[in-house]
């Protein structure tokens, strides 16, 4: 459709109202909430975390599927694995979802060229949560990116959107998408199923699948930090390139191990490093609470300092922080909900906690006010009205756990007290309320321990409630003392869960006797620094880790197999790694094998089919036979095949082994 001179000259209003708007939401990153004028622009602080491609996914079931890296969010667009006009683009909260679309708004703001968005003729940016029930993308398109651009209708827009020949539309947050529950064929499922814009690219970032996909829908996944994406951010945002203030915040880290699940999430982590440079005094915590507790302090203490209350004044401020049951309750019933409630309208939440203490939670940043379009607008009319939300779910999970706590010490029944609440999407919760309450904790941790993996999780809990790595060492022990399973029908809790106790037994050198891992498809990151599971959870280094066992039916290329070995070979106490099942490359280049592995003279074995075993000559890169436990002939403990197949008592153990993956495989 060809515009007239008078829509050509609305097309060029339109682009830059809606540059301008964008402008102002890019210039506007808050690393720190509590610091609100100290404001970056997105390109400034952008940095990549992991992000991954699904393939072969199962659309009803999440996480379905299997993962692949990709190079760089721009891959999310230009990869061949990745192309379609729809594409989804999950990631739990914190994770970046909000950011990446701020960074690509920039990009096609200011032409940059390597971005996918730079051929790009108009980018429509939305916030779900902000569109009420808006039936119309149009209306939603001029009441807040266009609201201040009075030369261009919303019937106007919709003609010149139609007319472009490319668009790319990037919906924001489904997940908090007021309309996601209902039935009505509003715009945005319309678009979701391609009955609307079927030829424009269409983007949508949410922490879970719309149940209306279309099977042509791409999905990836945003992973979180890494140790690179860490150290990129502290140098591009926080101390430049000062390596010896680099170092200072990274060991802060380091000696807060406890965290590092915790500052995989960008956010968390951004916060982390900015405290931890602002701050000169030491920063040691010994659980997650205790940090979490810091946090909630520095807010009150930056507000505190800056408006210098007098005596009577910041009693008054103390209270306020100290007592906030009310809050604690509010947050509660968010959570416990089977479609859990992350936004409340500004004048009952507000008539709830009470205007001074209202108050005080906008002005520190714990909570944010937003205008979302009301549900009592018009076709004709837009209706607004102001919606407040914590700033991140922790902290709506850190009030939570106060409120939660009193429930717990008072409940007849647990298990009703706690229906809504999985520790798989509320992990923190839990965690908060036993580090916060004793009492509560015990309870919390026996129900915990009836659940599908709770053992582990309930060892991290034991942490939380003494906040002492003393406390859960003989668990710890008696954990690494065994064969530490991850297989790919655990549930997300319980590999979370262990990966974690893996970290802090390596922290504090307690022997690893071996890490198994079943259909997990694990790989090592770029840097080699972690070993990433099928799920998107990472496994750091494990310096005390003795033996690897890998297991999968699936093929691994030579520049796979150098990464797994390059991860190996920083396990510093490893003895054995061992690949079941898998097809691996009959050489590999000796130049790519690590030479620690061969100063160490690790065992690298790989189990073919019918007790048919080989292993890797380190020197030459060449695989020789060997036997069920890696040894070669003429080595100390070489046992030759059994004569005797039959003979199940003098079964070998290469056999029994054998026999025991198969059990585990048809289970």
């Amino acid at each position: 459709m060809e515009l007239t001179s008078e829509l050509q000259e609305k097309k060029i209003f339109l682009i830059e109202g809606l540059k301008k708007t964008y402008k102002e939401q890019y210039d506007a990153i808050q690393p720190l909430p509590y610091i609100k004028d100290r404001l970056y622009c997105v390109d400034k602080v952008f940095v990549e975390g992991g992000v991954e491609v699904c393939l072969a996914p199962e659309l009803r079931r999440g996480n379905g599927g299997s993962w692949e890296r990709l190079e760089s969010y721009k891959s999310v667009y230009t990869d061949f694995r990745c192309k379609s006009k729809r594409r989804i683009i999950q990631g739990e909260p914190g994770y970046g979802k909000s950011t990446l679309t701020l960074q690509l708004a920039y990009d096609w703001c200011n032409d940059v060229l390597d971005s996918p968005m730079y051929n790009v003729e108009i980018l429509i940016l939305l916030r779900l949560r902000q569109l009420g029930r808006v039936k119309s993308l149009f209306g939603a398109i001029k009441s807040f990116l266009l609201s201040h651009e009075p030369r261009v209708s919303k019937h106007e827009i919709e003609k010149i959107i139609n007319s472009c020949s490319s668009v790319h539309i990037t919906l924001d947050g489904y997940d908090e998408y007021p309309g996601r529950g209902s039935n009505d064929n509003d715009d945005v499922h319309r678009i979701i199923k391609m009955e609307l814009f079927a030829d424009f690219d269409v983007s949508l970032t949410t922490r879970y699948l719309p149940e209306c996909l279309r099977e042509e829908t791409k999905r990836a996944k945003l992973t979180g930090f890494d140790d690179k994406a860490r150290d990129e951010y502290i140098r591009k945002a926080v101390v430049g390139n000062n390596n010896e203030a680099v170092d200072k915040i990274k060991q802060r880290l380091y000696e807060n191990s406890i965290l590092a699940d915790l500052c995989q999430v960008p956010l968390i982590f951004v916060m982390f490093a900015h405290m931890a440079h602002d701050q000169k005094d030491v920063m040691k915590f010994k659980s997650v609470t205790q940090f979490f507790k810091h946090i909630i302090r520095c807010f009150y203490d930056h507000l505190n300092r800056k408006r210098k209350l007098n005596d009577s004044r910041n009693n008054r401020f103390y209270l306020l922080e100290m007592e906030h049951h009310e809050l604690d309750k509010i947050a509660f019933e968010g959570l416990n909900k089977q479609n859990q409630q992350l936004s409340w309208i500004k004048t009952e939440f507000r008539k709830r906690v009470g205007p001074e203490s209202y108050h005080q939670y906008i002005l520190i940043g714990i909570l944010v006010e937003e205008d979302v379009v009301s549900d009592e607008s018009t076709v004709d009319k837009v209706l607004f009205t102001t919606m407040v939300r914590f700033y991140h779910k922790l902290f709506c999970e850190w009030y939570a756990a106060h409120h939660l706590v009193t429930l717990v010490k008072n409940a007849y029944d647990i298990n009703e007290t706690l229906r809504f609440l999985d520790p798989v999407d509320l992990q923190y919760l839990f965690r908060f309320a036993c580090g916060l309450d004793p009492d509560a904790g015990k309870k919390l941790i026996n129900h915990l321990k009836r659940l599908p993996g709770g053992d582990t999780f309930a060892i991290l809990c034991i942490l939380e409630q003494t906040g002492d790595v003393n406390d859960i060492m003989d668990s710890v022990k008696d954990l690494c003392s065994r064969d530490v399973k991850i297989k790919r029908g655990d549930s997300a809790l319980l590999q979370r869960s262990t990966t974690q106790l893996l970290e802090i037994a390596s922290k504090n050198n307690i022997p690893i006797s071996c890490v198994d891992i079943d259909y997990c498809s694990p790989r090592a990151d770029e840097s080699g620094l972690n070993l990433i599971l099928q799920s998107g959870l990472s496994l750091c280094i494990l310096s005390s880790l003795q033996k690897l066992d890998i297991w999968d039916i699936t093929i691994l290329t030579n520049e796979e197999l150098a990464a797994i070995l390059s991860y190996s070979s920083q396990c510093t106490s490893l003895k054995e790694l061992v690949f079941d099942y898998y097809v691996l490359p009959d050489a590999i280049p000796a130049g790519s094998i690590p030479s620690s592995l061969k100063s160490r003279n690790v065992k690298v074995w790989n189990y073919i089919n019918d007790d048919k075993y080989r292993r890797l000559n380190l020197q030459t890169g060449q695989w020789q036979a060997c036997d069920g436990n890696g040894n070669l002939p003429g080595e100390e403990g070489y046992s030759e095949p059994s004569s005797s197949e039959d003979d199940t008592d003098e079964e070998d153990a290469a056999q029994k082994r054998r026999r025991s993956r198969e059990k585990c495989k048809v289970s």
